[in-house]
């Protein structure tokens, strides 16, 4: 293979950190110009910062190895990802209307807001953290895979995640949300492009055309295209691929039902809803937002291109890269690619850097803890968690040797336990600080430990347990402290529901 792919990513990398600097000087010198944007994202950067922050090096690589490896069990992103964005049409508005009222900007800050409660934001910020970090090691794993193969082993898996991550951690210091938000719409436009000129390019050079491509896998593998996909794979003692058997139904409805309500509560894109112009543009990203999902089709196809070709890489993940440089390709055609799935790996990753940090500070240290800085100091300690999140999540992704999906399924089960508290805290008046205390606790505690210790009963996921003990905890404990905890933010679900409030 030629130089010329790692040429391209290197310029794409100098082009991130370019478009990722020069937004820094526009937002205001605060913590809320920092962390919001001073709230002035328009209809263009905020479809891209929401659509890119949530389509991630999952997309580009996590997904493609499913559907190579577990065949069409893959589909269920195109399931969660239509119809997980639906409650932010009806919970962002109302989110937007408390946060400019009240000068918010977390989610965890206006749950704490509702029930005054400091206990809730330190909760929230700490179950954000947990979620937030795996998520931030996807990333990272996902872009020195890429390197790794683009540089044909001489930049190591390690290295290529540090360098990346290097020049995402520098705009994002330096220009916060802004930053984010213009490098997420570079980048959105890339990888969307590249998704399918390469995703249909591939079958037809390989099988003749897309439905021809299917037609053989129906032939030669069949049982891939039997829903709801293969079981995990494994890996024999060469080294290669291994695919499991039959999936479970049980096991694949779950996985749908917990990520379609995670979705909307995943802190970066619920932060979104404090970050637009106006509820038309909020409204406005929330329809349009499907359309995102047209550039996972490409991206599921050439998964599937895959596998009838050749000898298999020893981990899923590879398995785009791994056929794309060894296939006849134009260099320049292999490094857009290379650099499309770098994209998708850092228009999430900054995202998620930018939010851990600041629900960090805003949720743990302000609210929860009562810490009381100035705009330039509180963005000060912004800065410097992004540096401790950058290293944690670093440390997660050079020892995790799982897939890029089995992590991203892992982080969505705490994320799933805010589902019940958001619709309570915009649209129940009966819930009290007690109830959503007891079911967010119960609920995450249950997660937890299906994951850690206990085993899930029929192959259900962590996160769907843990929303059934959250949600009659917050029913119970809600009912019985009503009496005892006066009806708390009348004003503030009055503004919520009125936007003339």
């Amino acid at each position: 293979m030629s130089s010329l792919p790692l040429a391209i990513c290197v310029i794409y990398l100098v082009a991130c950190l370019i478009i990722g600097i020069l937004p820094g000087s526009k937002a205001s010198d605060s913590a809320e110009g920092y962390v919001a944007g001073d709230r002035n994202l328009g209809p263009l950067v905020m479809y891209f910062i929401t659509g890119a922050t949530l389509f991630s090096a999952f997309a580009f690589l996590g997904m493609p190895g499913w559907a190579y490896s577990k065949g069409v069990a893959a589909c269920y992103v195109l399931g969660y990802g239509i119809l997980g964005f639906l409650p932010f049409y009806f919970l962002g508005p109302r989110a937007a209307r408390v946060g400019r009222a009240y000068g918010l900007v977390t989610q965890a800050e206006m749950v704490a807001r509702r029930f005054d409660s400091r206990a809730l934001a330190g909760l929230m910020a700490i179950v954000s953290v947990y979620a937030l970090v795996p998520y931030v090691a996807i990333q990272m794993q996902g872009a020195g895979y890429v390197l790794n193969v683009v540089s044909e082993g001489r930049i190591s898996r390690d290295v290529g995640a540090a360098i990346v991550y290097g020049v995402v951690l520098i705009y994002v210091l330096r220009s916060g949300v802004l930053g984010v938000g213009w490098t997420n719409t570079f980048q959105g436009i890339l990888m969307m492009s590249m998704a399918w000129v390469i995703g249909l390019y591939v079958p037809w050079k390989l099988y003749g055309g897309v439905s021809e491509m299917f037609t053989a896998i129906g032939e030669a593998k069949p049982e891939l295209l039997r829903a709801p996909g293969l079981l995990s794979p494994t890996t024999d003692a060469d080294g290669v691929l291994v695919r499991g058997g039959a999936g479970s139904w049980v096991t694949y409805t779950s996985q749908v039902l917990v990520s379609i309500i995670g979705f909307t509560c995943w802190p970066q894109l619920f932060m979104r809803a404090f970050n637009a112009k106006d509820e038309r543009t909020l409204r406005r990203t929330v329809v349009l937002y499907p359309t995102f999902q047209l550039f996972l089709l490409p991206l599921l196809f050439l998964g599937f291109s895959a596998v009838l070709y050749g000898l298999p890489p020893g981990q899923s993940d590879q398995v785009v890269p791994h056929m794309l440089t060894q296939m006849d390709l134009p260099g320049i055609v292999v490094g857009l690619f290379i650099a499309g799935a770098l994209a998708a790996s850092m228009s999430s990753g900054d995202a998620i850097i930018h939010t851990a940090a600041s629900v960090s500070v805003r949720d743990g240290m302000v609210t929860c803890l009562g810490a009381k800085p100035g705009q330039r100091q509180e963005r000060t300690w912004i800065r410097r968690v992004i540096l401790l999140v950058v290293v944690s999540a670093y440390g997660l992704a050079v020892s995790y040797k799982g897939s890029l999906v089995g992590l991203l399924l892992y982080a969505y089960g705490p994320i799933a336990q805010f589902g019940p508290v958001l619709v309570a805290t915009l649209y129940w008046r009966g819930a009290t600080r007690s109830g959503v205390l007891a079911g967010l606790l119960a609920g995450s505690a249950t997660s937890l430990g299906f994951v850690t210790v206990w085993t899930t009963p029929f192959g259900l996921h962590a996160g769907l347990l843990g929303l059934a003990v959250n949600v009659p905890a917050l029913l119970i404990v809600s009912r019985l402290t009503r009496q005892a905890e006066e009806t708390e933010g009348e004003a503030f679900l009055a503004c919520a529901q009125n936007p003339a409030v």
